[in-house]
């Protein structure tokens, strides 16, 4: 590569050197002097092989540029890894709150079922304690005409006592109350 470089620069060098006048090997050939100067400078470069630290520099930027293209495509697989489990798993809490909406409704369904039973045997447990009441409150009313009757007939007889009554209008009169307390009764 050096012989290249250096043919190249001679060849270039030399073409307009030699369109000039005079002797061109000489320090006042302002064409012998920049070539000699950039000989000297390519022998420089080549002296402290900056073509090998240039191609190292770049081959140490390529390596990176690939590294970090390789860290970037790592990256974006493990995003995408990631962007499939998230989605996975919304499926899967999707699937679960529908069975949960489900397994509610059910629910609210036989808690609703057993709320009607509890009412409807509430209402039955009501409606025997009414009747009872009422039976109760009937043969109290009962007692009390019955006791009443009592104390009416024992007035009447205490009357017909009192005044003399023969026996047959007496009896005549505890008959007469007797259907009456009968009558209240029925």
């Amino acid at each position: 590569m050096r012989k290249l470089i250096l043919s190249a620069a001679l060849a270039g060098a030399a073409a307009p050197a030699f369109a000039a006048s005079g002797a061109f090997f000489s320090l006042g050939n302002t064409n012998f002097v920049v070539l000699i100067a950039f000989i000297v400078f390519v022998g420089v470069l080549l002296h402290f092989n900056v073509p090998s630290m240039l191609g190292k520099m770049l081959d140490n930027r390529a390596d990176t540029i690939r590294s970090e293209l390789d860290e970037a495509r790592a990256l974006r697989e493990e995003a995408q890894t990631v962007l499939a489990q998230f989605e996975r798993k919304q499926r899967e809490v999707s699937e679960q709150a529908a069975l949960i909406v489900q397994h509610a409704k059910a629910d609210a369904e036989e808690a609703a079922k057993q709320a009607k039973l509890e009412l409807e045997k509430s209402i039955a447990r009501r409606l025997q304690a009414a009747e009872d009441q009422i039976a109760s409150a009937e043969a109290s009313a009962v007692k009390e005409v019955r006791d009443s009757a009592i104390n009416v007939a024992i007035a009447a007889a205490g009357e017909v006592v009192a005044k003399g009554m023969t026996e047959s209008d007496a009896a005549a009169l505890i008959d007469e109350s007797i259907k009456v307390v009968d009558a209240k009764l029925h």
